[in-house]
């Protein structure tokens, strides 16, 4: 499974390229079917206290993708909701097939 960390209006840092990294990895034990999760992190304002909105896109075999969007405090906030939000419709999606 590939992982992309993409910023926009501001630079991705390491820590946060890693932070982001290690969470997509956990993703594979609530979907195995997972083949490439893209992280995106937006700075909405370049003020003092801006806010980060995060987008996660799930590609999964044989289905369209998921995303999911989130808005956070900080990068890392965003990353943990927005990641919450996509293990989520993974659960529900691996359900589904279940249930067929």
């Amino acid at each position: 499974m590939r992982v992309e960390v993409i910023g926009k209006n501001f630079e991705i840092s390491e820590p946060i390229r890693d932070y982001a990294v290690n969470k997509a990895n956990k993703l594979t034990k609530y979907f195995d079917g997972l083949q490439l999760v893209t992280v995106r992190i937006m700075k909405v304002n370049h003020k003092a206290n801006a806010e980060y909105e995060a987008e996660i896109i799930l590609d999964v075999e044989k289905h369209d993708d998921f995303v999911s969007h989130a808005t956070g405090q900080d990068a890392y906030a965003a990353i943990d909701l927005v990641m919450e939000k996509g293990e989520r419709q993974l659960r529900d999606f691996k359900e589904q097939l279940k249930k067929q």
